[in-house]
């Protein structure tokens, strides 16, 4: 089978987060409640749309893909994910961008982690 040329793929977006929680999470699980929220929030169909994937995820940074037009819809089912194995979570989003390069350079690169103990 022939690869797509790229004027014929998708366009896809990926969304640069920082996960703030009150212990270590695992790849495994924060996959498993992504797509856990987003079938609850947007159905079967909307979650095909949507085509979400952790692209990377590192210590408490991370980066999701999705496709250009559901980016909101990205954003509302990482904002929807309150707990990951019975630990609290909150998703921030850093932002935006067109390439894995761009996100990772303008967003996740001196990124300051939130700690709500200091």
């Amino acid at each position: 089978m022939k690869v797509l040329p790229p004027t014929m793929r998708e366009n896809k977006r990926y969304i640069a987060f920082e996960l703030i929680s009150e212990g270590q999470v695992g790849r495994e699980d924060f996959i498993r409640e992504m797509f856990s929220a987003s079938g609850s929030l947007l159905g079967d169909f909307g979650s095909s749309e949507c085509n979400m994937r952790l692209f990377a995820f590192e210590g408490l940074n991370g980066i999701v893909s999705c496709e250009r037009e559901h980016v909101a819809q990205a954003r509302a089912v990482l904002a929807t994910i309150t707990n990951v194995k019975a630990k609290r979570v909150a998703i921030h989003v850093l932002g935006v961008s067109g390439t894995v390069l761009g996100a990772t350079k303008k967003y996740l690169e001196g990124a300051v982690i939130f700690s709500p103990e200091e």
